[in-house]
């Protein structure tokens, strides 16, 4: 394989999942390494060895999220009109942290637990009753989308919208989800909108009428939090403000933890003596969650952008350039990860960064997601005698979110 010929702006190289071979490559020969991108995008350097990976996610001040973190190039008044707590550095981005970060400590989704318990049993028991099954829709999206429709505290019947409208945002690469592909001049219609999506402006139109509702009111729910909380540098949300972290938490609260339970199942399925040791030592399974995360990676990368001139491995990064950070590549560095492409349940130490590593940006809403997966295969591990997948798995096209759409699995049960 030449390094010349690694592109990791082509979609194509993810139609089967992950380009585990070419990140294995790059991190060998090329781990700084540029791609070329089709106008107007303009390239983009790629850092896929772990420590790199590091480096820039723990200096804001070199490596902005400010100019966005996806690899569409936006220009100031697409800037203005999506800035989430995403896009931003500094003290504005600690004061919206900081406003939404006590929902989500270990010690307030521990307090979940029962209600996860619950839920769990049900989604287990209603897609095991069908014997065959598609695991993403009947467990893998049900299950993460009411752990958020509790947080969001909305009705659960509002569960398939929410599921709707991540597909339509996150899918904006993918003919099957988008309603305008990204990649599409018709998408210019939508250049103020998160994704270029009009399922965005759903999503604002609910948020608003959830805001209306609960303003000047005590709630505790994350909507509440949102309109009613006080911003600790002095400056209120916008009504953008609102809109586009309300947006950031239906994505961000749904799409990672549903396409981690997809790949863990699938993972076990492909290696039954992890599964069969799981089930012979389920006292493994709190620990077990971090290979779950590292092994899935579901999110392929976070872009920065340059805001000096810095040299890496030799080579100049210019002021403005875009730099991605390929956490699914930095999961599988063979200097930090002894067998990095074996699944090991066990693995010790396992300093993974699905959810980042260190530095602002790290993932707020991470104690949930672990809570999450630990609860969900504390309960299916035990159920199942074995699962088989019994048809084609079908991947999201994105070089974003490495996503599972589809997983038909057949299940027998203890």
């Amino acid at each position: 394989m030449k390094i010349q010929s690694v592109n990791l702006s082509d979609l194509d190289l993810f139609a089967s999942g992950a380009p585990w071979q070419e990140f294995e490559k790059l991190r060998a020969d090329a781990p700084l390494h540029w791609s070329e991108e089709e106008v107007p995008n303009h390239g983009f350097w790629s850092v896929t060895k772990y420590h790199d990976i590091v480096s820039v996610l723990r200096d804001p001040d070199t490596f902005t999220s400010e100019r966005f973190t996806n690899l569409e190039e936006v220009d100031k008044e697409q800037e203005e009109a999506r800035r989430s707590m995403l896009e931003t550095d500094g003290t504005r981005h600690r004061a919206m942290r900081q406003l939404l970060q006590g929902q989500f400590t270990p010690s307030a989704v521990a307090q979940y637990e029962t209600f996860l318990r619950g839920l769990t049993a049900t989604t287990l028991d209603k897609a095991f009753a069908l014997g065959e099954f598609d695991f993403v829709k009947e467990v893998a999206a049900d299950f993460p989308i009411n752990v958020l429709a509790r947080l969001l505290d909305v009705p659960d019947e509002d569960t398939t919208r929410l599921i709707d409208w991540g597909n339509r945002m996150i899918g904006f690469d993918d003919p099957e989800h988008a309603d305008v592909l990204i990649s599409d001049p018709e998408s210019e219609k939508y250049r103020l909108i998160p994704f270029r999506s009009p399922a965005a402006l759903e999503v604002f139109a609910y948020g608003d009428a959830l805001a209306k509702n609960r303003r000047g009111k005590d709630g505790s729910d994350l909507v509440s939090i949102l309109v009613n909380g006080k911003m600790r540098d002095g400056i209120p949300l916008t009504e953008r403000d609102f809109h586009t972290n309300f947006l950031l938490l239906v994505v961000a609260g749904n799409e990672t933890t549903r396409h981690t339970i997809s790949h863990t199942m699938m993972n076990l399925i492909n290696h039954p003596k992890q599964l069969q040791r799981l089930q012979e030592n389920p006292e493994l399974i709190p620990w077990a969650v971090e290979e779950f995360l590292r092994y899935a990676s579901p999110v392929y990368h976070f872009r920065r952008t340059a805001s000096k001139d810095v040299e890496i491995h030799g080579k100049t990064i210019k002021a403005g350039e875009k730099v991605v950070t390929w956490f699914a590549s930095g999961n599988r560095d063979a200097e930090i990860f002894e067998n990095a492409n074996d699944f090991d349940i066990a693995r010790n130490p396992n300093e993974h960064m699905t959810f980042g590593r260190g530095g602002p940006h790290m993932c707020l809403g991470n104690a949930l997601a672990r809570i999450e997966l630990r609860v969900m295969f504390e309960d299916l591990v035990a159920r199942i005698d074995s699962m088989e997948i019994v048809g084609p798995i079908d991947y999201l096209r994105s070089n974003f979110v490495h996503g599972v759409k589809r997983m038909p699995v057949k299940v027998k049960l203890r």
